[in-house]
């Protein structure tokens, strides 16, 4: 028994450390690489365009059945695709520690670009490799300790990366320096990976199929999403601003005034009546409503997805792309598959509503200060954050998956009312104090700021509710998840999940305008009912998910 609980607890200190590996790579494609482009010196629109490096984030699930069905040599399933995308990532950031981003933008970008594949890459084999080595009763404890890595690790490569890199009040190292740095810890990682993280059941071994047949079949996937792409850029907007168009007539700005733009009186009186009507030439400039591009980009987003996804369906039948069309039909071979992926879309939706304009909110909607925001958002929250995380795990071990998910959920449905109380309140409701300057090696504060105590308890309860919430919903995707197509199946899920999160942001914006914020964080409570209503529903199915199905043998 002792040695079984030793085995348990080495197995939840590699899932962190794995967890930690795949949340570094993050902000190291992200806000890292902008400061450095920033101090480099290059111009604002290069920047921004640079932020698409990123895609491969969205685009994982196309490539992770590759990663179920191929198996590296001598290595394993898992440890082989570990070992080989930590390398991979060591060596581009050592690639691009050597190189100065002003001289060589192309180039640069051409390595972000692969260290994002690769991040992805290793997020798709960790998913996969955590939910292959859990029993049922340890995946709320496996999910938070992941999400604790992965958070800590965005800390020091997004945050204490910057102080290392501020030559005024850090260490004043060049960003060349802390690539370098980053590109080691990888290094330990793959070490890790290959000599200390435990192997995944004997019973859990690729699918068989049609090497040749997945190759092509990923290729014609591939091929459909780049079609996708191009019809809802140059089909689906054109179309959607078309129809959105009437809602939205178009708004002239204010003419100039008479005396900047004399018009003769006598020129008015003899003109045509609809031509008196009309504001002189260059008086006024039209321009589309500010809504309007809103759901324009919404609109065009559904239609695309609508035309996307079949056609890449179509193409992964047609070319025979075996392991993504078994996992598919493995996962909707299970009862009330189609409920499970509502339940996905709809659990986290009003924690996604409340929490796509929460800056905009505080700075422009209440007033707070840049400052303040930062420490309770960035400073207090974060860390709160992985303790909800932390909490919600230990509380799993006792509850179960339908109670935690029920549990949880309703305090990150409640947790929304806490802006709602912010925004009817305002700023100083409940007072404020000094948090004075301090220094705990992975975060710091210069200088003493003031803190609002009702934005301290909005935030506080959003962030352990929303970690409490995080850990339950990622063990209940990891149990969902057949353990031959764990890659491809977690990867697709997740997917799902994030759907939420990319319809709420226009919608967001047009429903502040609208009812004001009050009654925004009023219907952001709301939306997050029928995720608890399906979560109910799905009872007695979600509880069997908590079932052992078997014991797990491990490989020597």
């Amino acid at each position: 028994m002792r040695d079984i609980r030793q085995q348990g607890a080495w197995r939840m200190l590699m899932i962190w450390v794995l967890g930690f590996a795949s949340g570094l790579p993050l902000a190291l494609s992200g806000t890292a690489m902008q400061a450095w482009l920033t101090l480099d010196g290059i111009d604002v629109a290069t920047i921004g365009f640079l932020s698409l490096v990123g895609l491969p984030y969205t685009f994982k699930f196309l490539w992770a059945p590759l990663m179920d069905r191929f198996e590296p040599p001598w290595l394993g399933r898992r440890r082989g695709w570990l070992v080989l995308t930590q390398l991979g990532l060591a060596a581009v950031l050592l690639a691009m520690s050597g190189m100065q981003p002003a001289s060589d933008v192309q180039g640069f970008a051409l390595l972000a670009v692969l260290l994002s594949f690769l991040s992805a890459s290793q997020d798709v084999v960790i998913d996969a490799y955590r939910t292959d080595v859990v029993q049922p009763a340890e995946r709320g404890l496996a999910s938070s300790l992941g999400v604790f890595g992965y958070r800590l690790a965005m800390v020091l490569s997004g945050g204490i990366a910057m102080v290392w890199a501020d030559p005024l009040n850090g260490n004043g190292w060049n960003w060349g320096t802390v690539y370098q740095v980053m590109a080691g810890i990888m290094l330990a990682a793959a070490a890790i990976s290959l000599l200390l993280v435990p192997p995944v059941p004997k019973d859990n071994v690729a699918p068989v199929s049609d090497a040749r047949n997945d190759l092509k079949g990923f290729a014609a996937v591939l091929l459909a999403v780049v079609i996708g792409y191009q019809f809802t850029t140059h089909v689906a907007a054109p179309l959607a601003e078309r129809v959105v168009a009437p809602f939205y007539p178009v708004v002239a700005e204010a003419p100039a005034s008479p005396a900047a733009n004399p018009v003769p009186v006598a020129s008015t009186v003899l003109a045509k009546p609809a031509e008196a009507s009309k504001p002189a030439a260059g008086n006024a400039d039209k321009k589309a409503h500010p809504n309007q591009k809103k759901w324009v980009d919404l609109l065009s987003l559904l239609m695309g997805m609508a035309f996307t996804l079949p056609l890449a369906w179509w193409a992964a039948q047609k070319a025979r792309f075996d392991t993504l069309n078994r996992s598919l039909g493995n996962y909707f071979s299970m009862e009330a598959a189609g409920a499970f992926l509502a339940l996905i879309i709809l659990y986290k939706l009003g924690d996604a509503f409340a929490g796509a304009l929460t800056t905009t909110f505080l700075l422009k909607g209440v007033g707070f200060a840049q400052a303040e925001i930062g420490v309770v958002n960035k400073v207090i929250g974060i860390w709160l954050t992985i303790v909800g995380a932390l909490a919600g795990g230990a509380l799993m071990l006792r509850l179960g998956l339908y109670r935690s998910l029920m549990a949880f959920g309703v305090l990150q449905l409640l947790s929304n009312l806490g802006f709602w109380l912010v925004a009817v309140s305002g700023k100083g409701a409940w007072g404020s104090f000094t948090l004075p300057a301090f220094d705990w090696l992975i975060v710091a504060l210069k200088d003493s700021s003031d803190v609002d105590y009702l934005l301290l308890f909005a935030v506080a309860v959003e962030n352990l509710s929303s970690g409490m919430g995080t850990a339950a919903f990622v063990a209940f995707l990891m149990a969902l998840c057949n353990q031959k197509f764990t890659a491809t199946q977690f990867a697709l899920l997740s997917a799902f999940a994030a759907v939420g999160r990319v319809w709420v942001g226009p919608l967001s914006g047009v429903l502040t305008e609208s009812v004001g914020w009050p009654a925004f964080f009023l219907f952001s409570t709301a939306a997050a009912v029928p995720g608890l209503l399906m979560l109910a529903r799905l009872k007695a199915r979600v509880q069997a998910l908590d079932v052992p199905k078997g014991p797990v043998a491990l490989d020597d």
